[in-house]
């Protein structure tokens, strides 16, 4: 091997497997994506999980270990959950949870645009993880919505209502 291709050694470890072993400890940062749906009078499609309290938005974990974008996330994650193949509309909202004794989450919210009644006919719910389904009006979100995702729903409806870039988010609430 040619000096030029050797692998640079520090310590007795090469410059690779230190860099693997530096990224393997680094902190780790959980994340998730969903898509807002509506009504055409504005009401938004709530799912009722069966594997923890209140409810969320059709939406689930990234599996960035495939190479899973956010976006594409959106999409599988209201695939799996509701039947509908859609492509998310824009970004809505970025939230950054806090973690308490866990990793914290990046949250993204994509628009789903309008549904019509053809639509929420074809809607079926995964089984395994959902129990119902329904349309809410803003007002009683955080009736329904628990933590972070109350606010983070609210924050995306004004983006979405402004034609704003997305709301940047800490724990449901713009920073400061």
């Amino acid at each position: 091997m040619s000096a030029a291709r050797r692998p640079r050694r520090v310590c007795g470890v090469t410059a690779a497997s230190g860099y693997a072993a530096y990224i393997a400890g680094l902190p780790r940062v959980l994340s998730g994506a969903a898509t807002l749906f509506r009504d055409a009078e504005g009401r938004v499609l709530l799912v009722e999980p069966n594997y923890r309290e209140g409810w969320a938005l059709p939406g689930g974990t990234i599996e960035s270990d495939v190479g899973e974008t956010p976006r594409e996330a959106a999409r599988r994650e209201t695939l799996e959950e509701i039947g509908l193949d859609l492509a998310p509309g824009r970004l809505l909202a970025v939230d950054w949870v806090r973690g308490a004794g866990r990793p914290p989450i990046v949250a993204y919210v994509y628009d789903g645009g309008v549904l019509d009644g053809e639509r929420f006919r074809a809607i079926r719910l995964q089984e395994e993880e959902l129990i119902s389904w329904k349309l809410v009006a803003r007002d009683e979100l955080l009736t329904y919505l628990l933590g972070a995702l109350g606010p983070r729903v609210l924050a995306a409806l004004d983006a979405l209502a402004a034609g704003t870039g997305p709301a940047e988010l800490v724990d449901g609430r713009p920073p400061v």
